[in-house]
């Protein structure tokens, strides 16, 4: 460890009892694969916040979050209190729309895809609450359009971002009905 940072030298390696420390998580992904993953996270959440705006016109929290997340994308200025702030905001508004499943999804993805500037894993989370979202707004016929929904973010991503995505973001049927998944392990 460095003294000065509480950093590990180049090259060592950690174990925390089943964890990999923060900092060592984020380095599985270039600077260049985090903005396409916040990029991609990004249009995953804009494509079921109508779901929260019809709810909910007023309330622009998911949008401005979604906003901020293109915003570190395109320009790299990354200020931990924005990126917190818009998050927490999306979840917040989350919590409020928490009776109408659909439109409290869509605000968690886009509090996941603003993530994405400060962990890149979140961007499987915004993933994963988009098509969470498309299953609760169309409960009789949300199977189909779950799927369509998954290969359209699957189209969208470089292959090897891809595959993480396919393994990453899964759909299973659990008690008679289809779920969404977002699975994690040790590098995480």
């Amino acid at each position: 460890m460095k003294p000065e940072t509480g950093r590990p030298e180049p090259g060592a390696r950690l174990r925390l009892r089943g964890r990999i420390p923060e900092h060592d998580v984020a380095r599985k992904y270039s600077r260049e694969n985090q903005r396409l993953l916040a990029v991609w996270a990004a249009d995953c959440a804009l494509r079921v916040l109508p779901f929260f705006e019809k709810a909910y016109p007023d309330d622009e929290r998911p949008r401005k979050a979604i906003k901020a997340c293109r915003a570190w994308a395109r320009t790299g200025v990354f200020r931990m209190a924005d990126i917190r702030g818009a998050s927490l905001a999306a979840h917040a508004a989350a919590r409020r729309a928490k009776r109408r499943p659909s439109a409290c999804l869509a605000a968690r993805s886009a509090g996941h895809a603003v993530a994405t500037a400060h962990v890149p894993q979140h961007a499987f989370g915004a993933a994963g609450y988009a098509l969470k979202a498309v299953l609760a707004a169309f409960p009789a016929t949300g199977e189909g359009r779950a799927e369509r929904e998954r290969r359209w973010q699957a189209s969208r991503l470089a292959s090897g971002l891809r595959r993480e995505f396919l393994k990453r973001v899964v759909t299973r049927r659990e008690r008679g009905r289809i779920r969404a998944t977002v699975c994690k392990d040790r590098d995480f």
